[in-house]
């Protein structure tokens, strides 16, 4: 190495330490609020314990019993659709929404009009999710619901059904609450990202006779790939850890048909006070939700690097 490339890898060393004290407040209140409990958790996941008295140290024997526990991968298996209504859905409405009012709402009607679209879209996001779910709840109550007298005033009464009673549409029904909830925030994200797309490459595609939905996959897609990374990190660990919704809506039920493993740790924790497996479950989930996180992390990496 020679003596100014080793200049300048301590020059960077000595820049990189200079930013250590101003990480220190942020490192420490994440050690207090996130690292300390959790380190507690997986502490009682370890244990016997119904939340007095002292906890029996049992070792893994929780865990063990956590991948025999056919309702726990029932559990994982109606959060897999939950991620569907959560983030996919979503990030591709938004996706699209967007591109529809930066594209076309605002070029012929005016930055005005797309903006009081976009707050409409946005509202649920900032709705209490108590709020949001009664409200839902009402719609879809099997007697004089308004989506069942919907259907019954154009005459497709045949359809009406107990959306949130029924097993067989219980968790489709919550799914579609889910994509009305969540839709709003990919669609902000998104059409802020388009503000940073240059408006030179549109007109050079419509000059080219390119169609709305080809400008759309061409130009729009693969300019704002970072938007997406982000918003399906996002909205993936949201639909790992929902709780509000299930527990407004339909509290696991009817008969486990929507229960997820965020309910499935709570239910433990509260109803059946066996706080050592609730928390095998919690810790479980954390796991998959880091694992995922830097799974999302790496791949965006690589992207910006191919992208240099």
């Amino acid at each position: 190495m020679t003596t100014k490339a080793a200049a300048r890898t301590g020059r960077g060393r000595r820049e990189r330490l200079a930013y250590l004290p101003y990480l220190i407040p942020g490192l420490l209140l994440f050690t207090g609020v996130i690292g300390v409990p959790f380190l507690m958790n997986i502490y009682t996941s370890l244990t016997e314990w119904q939340g007095v008295g002292t906890p029996k140290w049992i070792g893994l024997d929780n865990y063990s019993e956590l991948f025999k526990d056919g309702e726990f991968w029932a559990s994982f298996r109606h959060n897999a659709l939950i991620i569907v209504g959560m983030a996919i859905i979503p990030t591709a409405l938004g996706l699209v929404l967007a591109a529809l009012l930066t594209d076309l709402i605002d070029r012929h009607f005016g930055s005005r009009v797309a903006s009081v679209l976009r707050a409409c879209i946005y509202m649920p996001q900032v709705l209490p999710i108590v709020i949001g779910g009664i409200v839902w709840s009402w719609l879809l109550a099997p007697e004089n619901g308004a989506v069942n007298e919907l259907l019954k005033a154009v005459g497709l009464g045949s359809l009406a059904h107990d959306w949130l009673g029924d097993p067989n549409t219980a968790l489709y029904s919550v799914m579609g609450v889910l994509v009305w909830i969540q839709v709003g925030f990919p669609l902000v994200v998104f059409m802020s990202g388009l503000q940073r797309v240059e408006p030179s490459l549109y007109e050079a595609a419509e000059i080219d006779g390119a169609s709305w939905a080809r400008r759309f996959w061409h130009v729009t897609v693969p300019q704002i790939r970072p938007e997406i990374f982000v918003v399906l990190l996002w909205t993936t660990i949201a639909a790992l850890k929902v709780f509000g919704p299930i527990y407004v809506l339909t509290k696991g039920g009817p008969g486990g048909a929507t229960n997820v493993p965020s309910y499935y740790s709570y239910t433990n924790f509260f109803d059946k006070t066996d706080v050592g497996y609730g928390s095998a479950i919690a810790t479980v989930l954390t796991l998959i939700i880091v694992a995922l996180t830097v799974v999302f992390l790496r791949f965006q990496g690589r992207d910006l690097e191919e992208e240099r």
